[in-house]
């Protein structure tokens, strides 16, 4: 494994967030017990907040964005079910085959361009019924913002269409909200109107809400205490996990000001813009999508010069390239890796 690169401008992902001097104090100080037995009240704390705010019965507090998305799957599923999915969601595309893996579900994956969300008559050509050959549509999964769309807010509208669809056939709907936040304030409207007609929800809270650990799965009560179960079988029981439930306790304090990331990735997608050989479209969340194809280089060719510059970012595709902001980098900060990005193109 290749040595964490030394970077002045972390721009690879909002993940790479340190917690705040408030986190750790929170974890020092944690009332804790057993979650496994839930007798660890912060960690019930945490998951009533989070309940209340998507507007859901119930909520589980599990390690990972891909866990709860995972739980979700086999909570809604049967063995051979199939998964209707977006071509380039998280689930279909970073979460190792993990429908299949641990669930016996195969994916069904509709491309649904820049929109982010299948079309309504997308979907209804997607879904099967069960019968004596084919083993029917068990799920429907959504992802807001979609990450590799470019960090896309998804409309309530969309949502509310795809998800009416969905249910016309018994079809549950679960939503990879691993960014949700960052959607409610880029449309101005509460997270728990985005999914107010889905069936589960998984958000994040070490992304852009900076905790240094762990992601909630909401739904009812029913879809949570089988998700408890399963959350067991897939190694993610935690005992006193209110060490680490009390930072994201914080980090729901973070919501109303993941604006700012939003505006520091507006100033660095036009200051990467104006720059020749580089295309970069104003982005509607934290995320910046940007074509290096017209400076010759290559996606990897390009983060490398990045890289010995100290400015970090990921490679998209072949001549694309992701820079995300967040908590711990500010106007300046941006500003360095502008300057710093624009010595590299004029090289």
């Amino acid at each position: 494994m290749e040595p964490e690169p030394d970077l002045d401008v972390d721009l690879r992902s909002d993940t790479v967030t340190r917690p705040s001097a408030g986190m750790r104090e929170a974890a020092a100080t944690a009332e804790v017990g057993d979650d496994v037995y839930r007798g660890d009240p912060t960690v019930n704390e945490l998951e009533r907040r989070v309940a209340e705010t998507l507007g859901t019965e119930a909520a589980l507090y599990v390690p990972s964005g891909t866990m709860g998305n995972q739980i979700a799957v086999q909570v809604h599923t049967n063995p051979g079910d199939e998964v209707l999915l977006e071509a380039e969601s998280h689930i279909y595309r970073w979460e190792l085959g993990g429908a299949a893996a641990l669930s016996g579900a195969q994916t069904r994956p509709i491309d649904a361009g820049e929109r982010g969300v299948p079309t309504p008559e997308q979907i209804q050509s997607g879904l099967i019924d069960r019968d004596l050959h084919r083993p029917g549509t068990g799920l429907l999964t959504l992802e807001n913002t979609h990450n590799y769309r470019g960090g896309r807010a998804i409309p309530k509208a969309r949502i509310d269409e795809a998800a009416a669809v969905a249910h016309d056939h018994d079809v549950p709907v679960h939503v990879d909200g691993a960014r949700l936040f960052n959607a409610a304030v880029a449309l101005d409207a509460p997270a728990s109107e985005l999914v107010e007609t889905v069936d589960s929800v998984m958000v994040c809270l070490s992304k852009g809400l900076g905790a240094p650990v762990g992601s909630v799965l909401a739904g009812t009560e029913p879809f949570i205490e089988e998700a408890r179960r399963v959350r067991k079988l897939f190694g993610g029981g935690m005992r006193q996990a209110g060490l680490i439930a009390a930072p994201g306790l914080c980090a729901l304090e973070n919501v109303d000001r993941l604006a700012d990331d939003h505006a520091n990735a507006t100033r660095l997608a036009r200051g990467l813009d104006d720059l020749d050989g580089l295309a970069a479209a104003d982005p509607e969340t934290n995320i910046v999508v940007v074509d290096v194809s017209g400076t010759g280089r290559t996606a990897a060719s390009f983060l490398e010069a990045c890289t010995d510059a100290g400015i970090g970012g990921v490679e998209f595709a072949e001549h694309t390239v992701r820079f995300t902001t967040h908590l711990d980098v500010d106007r300046e900060a941006i500003d360095t890796a502008i300057d710093r990005i624009a010595t590299i193109v004029e090289a």
